[in-house]
């Protein structure tokens, strides 16, 4: 299938979910989907996919607000009446709520804005959890604001932030009332100033205590540019290349739960806090805190919100936390979005109604197929557990593995954190190197995963084998393991192994499977996402290989994550954010030993139980193998690799003028320095 035939099915899909909800909506659509269905022609799977963004525009469109007053904006004249005429009928109602709902913008953090809000009561802002976590944190019994690069962080509230409105209207928050933790729903609830200026605050949005199923809902927030999204150019057809500005989206509540609602009104990253508002009545049916663009949104039930309010507010603690099911994800923004428009016609009616003119709607461009990631090994199947004297034989890493007697490449040493590292007993020793076939594991005690892998590899001997089931380690407490907390279906994690499962299958058919069978042990795996595994970062040990000499065809390989005080926490674990890999080998054409080293970002591609906060903030080489010098790695990861600094192509870069010349994005192996 195509990429242009599998946009359209995912498209398709969701169009005719939407359809088979609501009645009308599938009527007035009827004439665009017939016409898409008789068209014979051999670019009839680009056209249709035009006719299906139309259909998708007119079922699920994006508004604009000005002055507090919904516009209702579209990209072509294919315009809804339905929604028009809902829209209208609930003006009074969506008026009252949009005054009520702001960006959360911020001063002395990373981020200039990190989401939505909207009154709850009287002087209460209710937002998520997760935007909440940039800016405020528990301190003792209470809560208070971050530190920031400048001293102690502050934020406020924004009720315009509107297109071609230059306005501002800002409320101080003043402190956080509270932070749920998780697993409970994604939410908390700050104090915030009663007037700004002359100006009081807007009327609090009441909260739904009946929460069912509608097709006349909305929600109001700032959606911001993301480009992970798989379809980039419908997004900007959608959103008009506008965002960071408030928005609302009408659509439907398509499930009832026990904590969250389901919803499929159109959302990006920064609807983070968002309200979904019942549009028959002008209460809050929710608070939006995930989604994924064509596919399902998710909001914590209004009356959760209310019920932990009242706690709130009376000062008592919720003895009973509700267990919230993970989400699925919306992704995260990395590069703020162009803020051009079209041409625009405005025309008077109780509800303003702005059709964009435009340029006619083209048939999407060709696109490069990208092939899908190699599967990552997650199979829940365990194996049999072993016992410690299994293990006696194993030799694990071979430092005199490239040379005998000429080249010694030591284990790297835990420098740093070598109070961190795990230690364990065998055979009456205290040991901290967990030997495997080929390859050897140092353990982190407090992340309970690896500090680094060591991998010694004879691409002459590689062997293919089968697939083997997990394993815990029986030398060390399972405790000290993580074989399921994290890891499962999306939006949890993969268990990504850092000495990869065909690295250590060499050698003779015995020895080439134990090394295969060596590897799937759960202390050789990090949580990564499957969009981690790009295919450079896949490719790098393979590529070395290659530029080794000859007749030995052996390299080292040594493999681990950063550890850093902002790795997020999920499903109960710290997930690293970045990982590093150092490659070392005897150089085909020098003969003489050569080390690289890479790094890779997994931040863009985290799936999170809950979804990222957006701004205009870009993190640089984000889902990019990057070629950077050892020594960058090891004064970052406060892992010790010796002589390897110095036998770096990159050890005579100076990174301290012109950072970038010292690091290397990878968009091809063809790259890579090796002299």
């Amino acid at each position: 299938m195509s990429t242009a035939e599998e946009k359209l099915a995912r498209l398709r899909m969701f169009n005719n979910s939407v359809r088979r909800q609501d009645a009308a909506l599938d009527e007035e659509s009827a004439d665009v989907v017939s016409e898409a269905l008789e068209i014979e022609s051999p670019e009839r799977v680009e056209s249709e996919l035009v006719e299906e963004s139309i259909v998708l525009r007119r079922l699920r469109p994006v508004l604009s607000i000005l002055n507090n007053e919904t516009r209702l904006v579209f990209i072509d004249p294919a315009d809804s009446e339905v929604w028009e005429a809902r829209l209208r009928k609930a003006k009074a109602l969506l008026d009252d709520a949009i005054r009520a709902v702001g960006r959360i913008e911020l001063q002395g953090g990373r981020l200039d804005w990190v989401g939505t809000g909207w009154l709850v009561a009287d002087n209460i802002l209710v937002t998520n959890r997760h935007v909440a976590n940039e800016f405020a944190m528990r301190k003792g019994e209470g809560f208070a604001f971050r530190m920031g690069d400048d001293g102690l962080m502050t934020a406020g509230v924004d009720f315009l932030q509107e297109i071609d409105n230059p306005s501002t209207l800002v409320f101080k928050l003043l402190k956080p009332l509270h932070i749920e933790e998780s697993p409970g729903p994604d939410l908390s609830f700050f104090e915030i100033e009663q007037t700004s200026g002359d100006l009081a605050l807007a009327k609090p949005i009441v909260l739904a205590t009946e929460i069912g199923k509608t097709e006349n809902a909305a929600t109001i927030g700032y959606p911001a540019y993301d480009s992970r999204i798989p379809e980039p150019d419908l997004m900007e057809q959608i959103y008009g290349k506008m965002y960071n500005k408030k928005r609302l989206a009408p659509g439907g509540v398509t499930a009832v739960e026990d904590v969250r609602i389901l919803h499929n009104c159109t959302t990006l990253g920064g609807n983070s806090g968002s309200v979904v508002l019942d549009l028959d009545h002008g209460t809050a049916l929710g608070l939006h805190f995930s989604g994924s663009f064509l596919a399902s949104n998710y909001a914590v039930r209004a009356d959760v919100v209310k019920k932990l309010l009242d706690n709130v507010r009376s000062g008592r603690k919720s003895r009973e936390r509700p267990s919230q099911k993970p989400p699925l994800p919306e992704p995260r923004m990395v590069q703020p979005a162009p803020q051009d428009g079209g041409n625009s016609v405005s025309v008077t009616i109780p509800l303003t109604v702005t059709v964009s003119l435009g340029t006619p709607l083209a048939p999407p461009p060709a696109r490069r197929r990208v092939l899908p990631p190699p599967p990552v090994d997650d199979d829940v199947e365990i194996a049999e557990e072993g016992v410690a004297a299994d293990y006696r034989d194993r030799v694990g890493y071979v430092p005199d593995f490239l040379g005998k007697n000429k080249f010694f490449v030591e284990l790297p040493a835990v420098d740093r954190d070598a109070d961190d590292v795990l230690k364990f007993t065998l055979d009456g020793k205290t040991k901290t190197e967990l030997r495997y076939e080929h390859y050897s594991v140092v353990m982190s005690r407090s992340r309970r995963m690896c500090f680094l892998s060591g991998v010694n590899i004879d691409g002459g001997q590689s062997k293919k084998t089968k697939r083997a089931a997990w394993k815990w380690d029986p030398r060390i407490p399972k405790a000290q393991q993580i074989m399921n907390e994290c890891y499962g279906s999306p939006p949890r994690f993969s268990r990504g192994h850092m000495t990869r499962r065909e690295d250590p299958a060499w050698g003779d058919v015995l020895t080439a499977k134990r090394g295969n069978e060596d590897s799937m042990h759960v202390t050789n795996t990090t949580p990564q996402m499957q969009a981690f595994n790009a295919p450079i970062w896949l490719a790098l040990e393979d590529y070395a290989l290659g530029h080794a000499k000859e007749d030995e065809m052996k390299i080292s390989v040594f493999t681990g994550p950063y550890f850093d005080e902002k790795d997020p926490t999920m499903y109960g674990v710290r997930i690293p954010l970045a990982f590093w890999k150092v490659i070392a080998f005897i150089h085909d054409e020098t003969g003489k030993l050569c080390a690289t080293g890479y790094e890779m970002n997994q931040e863009q591609s985290l799936q999170p139980e809950e979804e990222f906060v957006f701004g205009p903030f870009v993190s640089p080489q984000l889902n990019v193998a990057t070629q950077v010098p050892i020594r960058s790695i090891q004064e970052r990861s406060g892992i010790n690799f010796r002589e390897l600094v110095d036998v770096d192509p990159l050890a005579s870069v100076d990174e301290s003028v012109g950072a970038g010349r010292a690091r290397i994005p990878l968009a091809a192996l063809e790259q890579i320095r090796f002299v």
